[in-house]
């Protein structure tokens, strides 16, 4: 079908994953029916294409139903995988740049050799 006799639809991006409706979009609306990320008017969706209406307010709740399922899916694998094996290099280590008090105590150690070295302390004379 030519893409002038095909319909275009918006629907926002809240509460779908990418991956659920690219696969169940062609289920629903046929096969020559495609969609992709689209912002409008500043607000990220998907366009949807189809040479026929667009997706049924039960079917865009069943697409939102599967997406939470892949959310928890997604979550699910990543916190076992977490447990399942140690990372090799671990991410986001913090790293000690300095400790309370111990700052200080160094620049004051640098400041005095300082000062005895040049001959500006007038306490030690």
């Amino acid at each position: 079908m030519s893409s002038s006799s095909m319909n275009k639809y918006w629907i926002p991006h809240l509460d779908i994953h990418k991956k659920v409706i690219t696969q169940e979009l062609q289920y629903y609306l046929g096969p020559e029916a495609t969609v992709r990320p689209f912002t409008r008017e500043g607000e990220d969706g998907f366009l949807i294409t189809t040479p026929g209406p667009c997706l049924t307010d039960e079917q865009i709740d069943d697409i939102c139903v599967k997406s939470k399922e892949m959310w928890e899916k997604q979550a699910a694998a990543r916190a076992s995988s977490k447990s399942d094996k140690p990372l090799k290099r671990p991410l986001h280590q913090p790293v000690v740049i300095s400790k309370a008090g111990s700052s200080g105590s160094m620049r004051r150690r640098k400041d005095d050799r300082w000062r005895s070295s040049s001959g500006q302390d007038d306490r030690r004379r």
